[in-house]
């Protein structure tokens, strides 16, 4: 851990001395975001030219993302936990769409039984969603022929009155197409026997047919694909859809020629693009640039997959609580004499893993109070232009102050503004944390408020690496900047509590952004949200294997 050994005796300048330390193993220079990122994209060129590298580049066979023009009704089933969930999707062509969803829960027994009787109840929960929510009637996608991702008429393609449906299975999957793909293994409790080898999409189909229902898996999705299409219906295309929340990943639109591990597959030959499905989450395991501390070395050595997720492990949600529990607890700990809570713990901070992010959020959120806010990710509003959460632009600021500095833990030197906002986060810090009044003085909040913000800024910045590797690898921008593309706006899709409710997550993100790129890059990528990347994206996957004739 940090230095939290030295003598403090009466003096605060030696523990201002070791939160500066500390603060300075979570600083970063543009050199090491410029290193992080060229790591980024040597990665990158490792995945998409040989299989079985940690950062994965999953070709996903998906060929092209619709532009929010296309119509027609499509089903999506969502697979991942204690619950599945059935979707109907109805696109409207304007860039907006109908959703209808229902859940249904899946038993212990179905979980670790046959996989017949697993996948005869997602049929038949299909089959009564049809029946009592849905339209149950495939409507012809129509759209002008001059779009090229136009959707053609389903009675074209198929001649029995087939529905549509993608499937998200979050489960490990060796996918060899759009609507192939062998199960790995299972997690998350399930251990349904007689299904691990076996295609996903035919395990289905035939319970479609068993049961006879007139639906057709035709497209089997990842969550951060699902993000991408969801995000470039709405907004009018997309080239990243990317998840900041609970993990981390991203998926974004590659040239088929760079996808060298498809040797001379159909797939390759037929060049254009694909979107790559990148597992960013397990980039640089090896941690040779990742700005590891002992806190984040606690975090990864007490986790069920030690080595292994290592990007992951600094930038989400599940996680970065935890960092700064650790934090926290090295300074309660401090000796001869404790820096925090007066060497006071308790259960929460005693818990592995008691510190939610949520806890995080909700301090900053008390200390960002009443101050001018800062570049929120765009969500679309009615005539279909950007808006920034109901925030103009012109009411927003572009940077966010450098809370990380220890300065500001030198209560004496605060305004009343920002006293009181401490005081509002002691009352935080003793409700959410479980301590004693008298073990929570307002510096006690203040350094809780600035180790916070010292994790959750690190995490933004480097996620502003990926989005920047990204960037680059698709030549609409150069490390270093200097270099813009002629287009007038990159489309990114986002999804995940982080990006969507921490404060100034995006706009540290986007600082992180301009250091790589340049401000003129940067001006042009268009954040927003990405809407129901498991369901609606899901939709959109099964739209766009009709366009590939699925």
């Amino acid at each position: 851990m940090a230095p939290t050994y030295a003598l403090y005796g009466a003096s605060p300048d030696v523990s201002r001395r070791i939160l500066d330390d500390i603060e300075a193993q979570f600083r970063l220079t543009r050199d090491d975001f410029t290193k992080i990122t060229s790591q980024f994209l040597e990665d990158f060129a490792l995945g998409l030219g040989e299989y079985n590298h940690p950062m994965a580049m999953i070709p996903t066979f998906v060929t092209g993302v619709p532009d929010g023009t296309e119509t027609g009704t499509f089903l999506a089933l969502d697979l991942g936990g204690t619950n599945l969930r059935v979707c109907e999707v109805t696109l409207l062509g304007n860039h907006e769409f109908v959703l209808r969803q229902q859940k249904y829960k899946v038993s212990e027994a179905l979980k670790t039984g046959e996989a017949t009787a697993l996948f005869d109840y997602l049929a038949d929960s299909v089959d009564a969603f049809l029946t009592e929510f849905a339209s149950a009637v495939p409507s012809s996608p129509t759209t002008e022929q001059a779009n090229p991702f136009a959707s053609p008429s389903l009675s074209e393609l198929t001649p029995e009155p087939a529905v549509p449906l993608g499937l998200t299975f979050s489960f490990p999957v060796e996918q060899t197409a759009l609507n192939q793909g062998k199960i790995l293994t299972w997690t998350k409790g399930f251990s349904a026997k007689n299904a691990v080898g076996h295609d996903v999409v035919q395990l289905l189909q035939d319970a479609f047919n068993r049961n006879h229902l007139h639906v057709r898996c035709v497209a089997l999705v990842n969550d951060t694909v699902g993000a991408l299409l969801s995000r470039a219906y709405t907004s009018g295309g997309c080239i990243l859809g990317s998840i900041f929340g609970t993990g981390t990943n991203g998926a974004y639109v590659e040239r088929v020629e760079n996808i060298k591990k498809l040797g001379d597959s159909p797939a390759r030959q037929n060049g254009g693009y694909m979107v790559v499905n990148t597992e960013w989450g397990a980039f640089n395991n090896a941690r040779t640039v990742l700005p590891t501390t002992p806190f984040d070395s606690k975090v990864d050595r007490e986790s069920i997959n030690p080595r292994l997720q290592a990007f992951e492990k600094f930038i989400s949600g599940m996680y970065l609580g935890e960092i700064t529990r650790n934090i926290l607890l090295a300074l309660i700990d401090a000796a001869p004499k404790p820096l925090l809570f007066n060497g006071r713990s308790s259960g929460p901070l005693n818990t592995h893993y008691g510190l939610d992010t949520a806890v995080m959020s909700e301090v900053e959120d008390a200390w960002e109070s009443g101050r001018v806010p800062i570049v929120p990710v765009s969500v679309d509003s009615k005539d279909g232009k950007p808006a920034a959460n109901g925030v103009s632009q012109s009411e927003v600021a572009r940077e966010v102050p450098d809370w990380q500095s220890a300065h500001f833990t030198d209560v004496d030197a605060l305004s009343p503004e920002d006293i009181a906002r401490l005081e509002r986060i002691r009352g935080i810090i003793m409700q959410r944390l479980e301590l004693d009044p008298s073990d929570v003085s307002l510096r006690d909040a203040a350094i809780v408020r600035w180790a916070s913000s010292l994790v959750a800024n690190r995490a933004a910045r480097l996620s502003g690496c990926a989005v920047a590797a990204v960037l680059v690898q698709t030549g609409r921008a150069k490390l270093g900047g200097g270099f813009t593309t002629d287009e007038q706006r990159i489309s990114v899709g986002v999804d995940g509590s982080l990006i969507q409710h921490y404060p100034n997550f995006n706009a540290r993100l986007r600082e992180s952004l301009r250091e790589l790129v340049g401000d003129e890059v940067e001006k042009k990528v268009d954040i927003g949200l990405a809407k129901d990347g498991s369901g609606v994206g899901a939709a959109l996957c099964a739209l766009q294997a009709i366009k590939q004739g699925l």
